[in-house]
């Protein structure tokens, strides 16, 4: 099988296309034919270096991948082969609470990804596909899909009526506004682009704001939503914080998931956050039953993720540095076979 390996934190010219035997799944395990995957930022944080001395090498990149069963090792009964699946983003974590030892084996990361032909997977860390989805859609969830239903459902809250606050036209954005419009909620969504901001509003924003021509776009998303929005999907980091915080009601809750906009300013809004009892609750994707429980909803409403472009596998190098752009609105993809 053919796959792409980072030796070294060398970049997006330092994956390599190599050539590996196929494995034979274990007891409990499932051989898995990869037919698309789809990229976050975190993957190409990880080509980059990003992730300085903790990351593992050699290492086969990207979390989000989705394929069909080839065969299953013995004691697997739950699959079979020709059943399409998908990866979840954090192995061992199946349910409840996240611990260090649920969260240690993070595709992509800590242990090799799905940039390959094929994968092996335990039968507790798949998801069958949503029927209505092709395979490039299905690589679309474990990661930005599930980051964003955590976001927005589970430890959000979203409820009828509120309103959401999301930043960009990224994958995890753009679901979060689908999450919301599915939950009944109103959505400010946030971009520099008047032309994303058109695209945000086909999507289904109620309200629109371009970041740079309005600096001050969370004192205009206050003003528009009352007394202050419900929910804030943060994306950029402490760079936009302070926007996020000055957005966001007494008592709201900020979904605090990215690192995208730089450095803290030194204007720090973090007391005035204080002073509104306003909940900042880190987002870190999500278990197996987060993913079974989004791809039912998706399945349900027959929701569709946002695919921008898709790349051949012997583009890989390409889509990376297409992401890296900042060009795309919604999903990254790279069709495997």
């Amino acid at each position: 099988m053919k796959c792409y390996e980072l030796q070294g934190p060398s970049g997006i010219d330092g994956l390599a296309l190599v050539d590996k035997p196929v494995p034979e799944p274990g007891e409990g395990e499932v051989l898995v034919r990869l037919k698309a995957a789809t990229l976050n930022y975190r993957d190409l944080l990880t080509v980059k270096g990003g992730y300085g001395s903790r990351q593992k090498f050699p290492l086969v990149p990207v979390s989000d991948g989705a394929g069909v069963i080839e065969r299953v090792g013995p004691g697997v009964r739950e699959f079979a082969a020709g059943d399409r699946v998908i990866g979840s983003f954090f192995e061992s974590w199946i349910g409840g609470e996240p611990s260090e030892a649920k969260m240690r084996a993070a595709l992509g990361g800590s242990v090799d990804g799905v940039l390959t032909e094929y994968r092996i997977f335990p039968k507790h860390a798949l998801v069958r596909t949503p029927e209505h989805l092709s395979d490039i859609e299905a690589a679309a969830l474990p990661c930005a899909g599930v980051t964003a239903w955590s976001a927005v459902v589970k430890l959000g809250g979203l409820k009828p009526g509120q309103t959401v606050l999301t930043q960009g036209t990224g994958g995890v954005s753009l679901f979060a506004i689908q999450f919301a419009k599915m939950c009944g909620a109103r959505v400010i969504a946030t971009s520099s682009s008047d032309a994303k901001i058109e695209r945000l509003k086909q999507l289904g924003a109620d309200f629109t704001l371009n970041y740079k021509a309005t600096p001050d776009w969370g004192k205009k998303a206050r003003e528009w939503s009352g007394h202050g929005v419900d929910l804030v999907v943060e994306v950029g980091g402490v760079g936009t914080l302070n926007e996020s915080i000055r957005a966001t009601r007494i008592g709201g809750t900020i979904a605090f998931i990215g690192v995208l906009a730089g450095p803290p300013p030194s204007d720090s809004r973090l007391p005035l956050m204080v002073m509104q009892q306003q909940r900042l609750q880190g987002v870190t994707v999500g278990s197996v039953e987060d993913l079974k429980a989004m791809a039912d909803a998706i399945a349900a409403s027959r929701m569709k993720p946002v695919i921008d472009r898709t790349f051949s596998f012997d583009q890989v190098k390409q889509a990376f540095s297409y992401m890296e752009s900042g060009a795309h609105f919604g999903k990254v993809a790279i069709e495997i076979g």
